[in-house]
């Protein structure tokens, strides 16, 4: 049993920001902080004051951490970034609704005295005296403080505040997990009431000193000769009001929602699985089939989710075709015109989204991948639109003219078919399409053509799969490649509208070129030929896709089954002197790197041969490196034994912080089960003779900071997680167990007055009798757990205040 927090985060859109450019403008960006540790960085959004990024996050922490906070920030390419606002959400407002925030927020200023981080080892004791007890506060260690010189450390001292008596340690110079081990005396006066502040500063020469956090102390708390001894979170000054400032920054728009689940052990959620399997493989209809009710019972808000759960939940029972099947009938049975087949946003619609997403995103990446770089880097000017076209001068030098409207469309319209190579690289990779992807289309397919068998119905399978393949999967991915992983940051304005351009004609050709479809933007139609070819290439393509036999697919999957996908892979950069030279950036060397379930490997190019780096058994920890320690903030380490058992640290650096985070999250994820993970490491490196963190002298003493193996970012291509998923869906159930109930009513007062039809298998009722008898018994588990019985979700959503 485990309990698991996870953040969702949806970082919409800004408004209203300031400029910080001599231009009028700004380049903003948004860095996400988990208790001050950067965990995300949206791209940045060049030359305006409304940016919209749309960029959305599943983040994996320990239950302990206290806040999350959103730092818009403006991107300057010759000094650094300008920090235009932030918006603070503390845990406990979370965790109080649980269905999040969404909405505007405004940005407030960034105060000093309120950026805090780290914790502080103090040892407390009252120690009984002839005259008078006495106070001793030691102070041993701080680690994690904020770094504020430079240099990315601080130089901390702690004041220690007590009835107007004040006293201090010694200076630790250059440490973010400084060392003191001093301790102070204050004589108590009977029945005090006062409190003990300890504070800590970062020392500065020529300026004032920077505050670094404290800790309050309730000395009525302290028993007499009873020491106390613990770690204590440094807190912030008391927040200033600023509501005269509110809206001088601009606002943000977010959805946050924070969820607490409490994982029961596998076998719990064994009936829960194995009765909507067994529906799933029935593939009953009627009016208590439980995955119809489940739909009827769902709202729209949270349809997506659900979606989502139960498509994982089958996919890891191998019945993700099945349950996809289940639904496709569901729809054609209440669907009667064609042109509005799977064009609704159904449980069937979403949950292929969701398939397509997790299933086939490989796939996306290989044939799209080539195209969307070459209009990235091309950066052609391109429009079709007649009432968009810009003219401008074209010529060598002396002899500029004016370009002509006609010009400007030509040459767009030949850019545009190039790009229509796209359709030819779908039309060639059908083999490379997963096996569990092409099943599910050839279902259906099939079940679309029987539904509507005549000629005049043709076209409608073909449909059937292109509304999915191209309206929802290839359109969405061309006209916005940053979310779905295609790219790093956003297009700008040129490539956006070349890229909008052809995912219209995608769309044209997914809608097999109706002239409904046509009449729309006539001015697509210098397209039209390609678009025509593109058709004929897309049925091509499908047919193939449909047609292959099931045999063949099964020896393809029994093929790529051997071939162990990376987990991760990428380029990355090692530092080359493993600690023995000079540390600085310069000293890292540029190699590939790829991370599967054996091992972390390395090579020159990804085409060539491979080196083990680190066996995966061997790991130890994977964990961030000071700044200060190489001048970067994208260092990793990876600690881990080598074969004869030894100690050993590999540095690696990223581009960015999501590659940080991303490598870190990938490494934690496959080394979770190693014997051996430590507790703490250090966040430096041994240079000299010392920690550059801690100034500890030995090398291989106990580390400084806490190990963070529980954070980490979900990605698209995560293993499953099968409780996880079936508490999710049990969570929902008991959030409509009303609803169940009722239509249980219904359908066993329908079934005493003979209303409800009999069908193959369990009657309704009795299956929707089984699910109710296996949502208590799961609410008793729940209950009889040490951590007690999850809360019903309310139904409330937190809006944010404009």
């Amino acid at each position: 049993m485990a309990k698991r927090s996870s953040l969702y985060i949806r970082i919409v859109e800004g408004k209203n920001l300031p400029a910080k450019d001599i231009t009028g403008s700004s380049d903003p960006y948004c860095i996400v902080k988990v208790d001050n540790e950067p965990i995300i960085r949206t791209a940045t959004v060049w030359k305006t004051l409304c940016p919209f990024w749309g960029e959305e996050y599943q983040v994996h922490l320990p239950p302990t951490f206290h806040t999350v906070a959103f730092y818009v920030m403006d991107e300057d390419a010759l000094s650094r970034d300008d920090v235009i606002g932030k918006v603070c959400l503390p845990r406990d407002t979370l965790a109080s609704h649980p269905k999040g925030f969404s909405g505007w927020t405004h940005l407030t200023e960034v105060d000093p005295d309120e950026e805090v981080q780290g914790e502080i080892h103090l040892r407390l004791e009252v120690q009984p005296g002839t005259r008078a007890c006495r106070l001793r506060c030691s102070v041993l260690e701080a680690r994690d403080l904020a770094p504020k010189d430079r240099n990315g450390a601080s130089d901390p001292f702690v004041r220690v505040r007590y009835k107007g008596r004040t006293q201090e340690t010694s200076i630790v110079k250059k440490s973010c997990y400084p060392r003191w081990n001093e301790t102070f005396e204050f004589e108590l006066e009977e029945g005090a009431t006062e409190v003990l502040c300890v504070e800590t500063w970062d020392w500065d020469l020529v300026s004032r000193n920077d505050f670094l956090g404290k800790v309050v102390i309730d000395i009525q708390r302290l028993q007499v000769a009873q020491p106390e001894e613990g770690w204590f979170r440094l807190q912030p000054y008391q927040t200033k009001s600023r509501q005269h400032d509110e809206g001088n920054l601009g606002s943000l728009q977010l959805e946050v929602r924070l969820r607490d689940e409490m994982v029961l052990p596998s076998s719990c959620y064994q009936p829960l699985v194995q009765l909507l399997c067994h529906e799933v493989k029935l593939g009953m209809q009627g009016p208590g089939q439980l995955i119809s009710l489940i739909e009827e019972t769902t709202s729209t808000e949270c349809r997506q989710d659900v979606a989502t759960n139960l498509l994982k939940l089958f996919l890891g029972q191998g019945l993700a075709k099945d349950f996809l099947d289940l639904l496709f009938q569901l729809e054609l049975s209440r669907t009667s015109e064609t042109n509005t087949l799977f064009r609704s946003n159904s449980l069937a619609s979403k949950s292929m989204e969701s398939f397509l997403k997790v299933a086939g995103m490989q796939y996306l990446h290989g044939v799209l991948g080539p195209i969307i770089n070459k209009v990235f880097e091309e950066k052609k000017y391109v429009e079709l639109d007649p009432s968009k076209v810009e003219v401008k001068d074209v010529g060598c030098s002396g002899l500029h003219r004016p370009q002509t409207e006609a010009e400007v469309l030509e040459q767009s319209a030949q850019t545009l078919r190039a790009h229509g190579a796209l359709l030819s690289a779908l039309s060639r990779s059908v083999r490379a399409c997963p096996a569990v992807v092409r099943a599910t289309f050839r279902q259906l397919f099939r079940r679309v053509r029987e539904r509507f068998p005549g000629a005049q119905h043709e076209n409608v399978p073909f449909i059937a799969v292109t509304s999915f393949l191209c309206l929802r999967f290839f359109s969405p991915a061309i006209m916005s490649p940053k979310l779905f992983h295609l790219r790093e940051r956003h297009a700008d304005a040129r490539t956006s509208r070349t890229l909008l351009l052809l995912a219209k004609a995608v769309q044209n050709v997914g809608n097999m070129d109706t002239p409904a479809s046509r009449a729309k933007e006539a001015w697509m139609e210098p397209l039209q030929p390609t678009v025509r070819q593109g058709v004929a290439q897309l049925k091509d393509f499908i047919t193939k896709l449909v047609d292959i036999e099931e045999k063949d697919e099964l020896d393809l999957q029994r093929t790529l089954s051997l071939q162990a996908p990376p987990v991760k892979e990428g380029p990355l950069f090692i530092h080359r002197t493993k600690g023995k030279g000079p540390l600085m950036s310069s000293s890292f060397k540029k190699l590939y790197f790829f991370l599967t379930t054996e091992a972390l490997s390395f090579a020159k190019t990804p085409s060539s041969k491979k080196s083990a780096l680190i066996k995966l058994a061997n790991i130890r920890a994977a964990e961030k490196v000071e700044e200060k320690s190489f001048g970067s903030s994208h260092v990793m380490q990876v600690i881990y034994t080598d074969d004869v058992g030894r100690p050993q640290t590999a540095y690696l650096q990223c581009k960015c912080v999501n590659e940080l985070n991303q490598w870190l999250s990938a490494l934690r994820k496959v080394s979770i089960n190693n014997t051996g993970l430590l507790g703490s490491y250090h966040p430096g490196v041994f240079r000299g003779d010392k920690w550059s963190c801690c100034h500890q002298k030995e090398k291989t003493g106990q580390g400084c900071d806490k190990t963070r193996s529980r954070v980490t970012l979900q990605e698209w291509n995560d293993p499953l997680d099968h409780d996880l998923e079936a508490q999710l869906i049990y969570r929902h159930l008991l959030g409509v167990e009303a609803m169940l109930w009722e239509r249980h009513r219904e359908l066993s007062r329908g079934a005493e007055a003979g209303t409800v039809p009999a069908s193959p298998g369990e009657a309704p009722k009795d299956s929707l009798a089984q699910l109710l008898r296996v949502l208590q018994d799961l609410r008793e588990a729940h209950s009889s757990s040490p951590a007690g019985s999850p809360p019903s979700e309310p139904n409330c959503l937190l809006e944010l205040q404009t």
